[in-house]
């Protein structure tokens, strides 16, 4: 699976580059055949923002943005957010249910 991390106006440190990497592997496991990931990063009016997209098998795009104070709590706002998106997928399709 590809993966791109983006900052806007600023540079992403190392230590949230590796963390982002572990989020969004974890993430990859729970989704039907992940084939991209994209984590961005913004700082905007003093509150720092992070977006995740995940794309998956037959253009399922999963998206998850949080807002916090700074980056490593809003991409695990967002991480949580996603996971949650996931596992609503995950159960309707061990249930049987189609597609939406």
């Amino acid at each position: 699976m590809q993966l791109t991390i983006t900052s806007r106006r600023e540079d992403v440190p190392v230590a949230l580059r590796a963390r982002a990497e572990s989020v969004v592997g974890r993430l990859a496991k729970l989704a039907h055949r992940p084939t991209h990931a994209q984590v961005e990063f913004s700082m905007e009016h003093q509150r720092a923002t992070a977006e995740l997209r995940l794309h998956a098998a037959r253009g399922a795009v999963h998206v998850a943005s949080a807002e916090a104070d700074d980056h490593r709590t809003a991409l695990d706002r967002a991480a949580a957010k996603l996971r949650r998106q996931l596992d609503k997928k995950g159960a309707a399709r061990r249930r049987g249910e189609s597609r939406s």
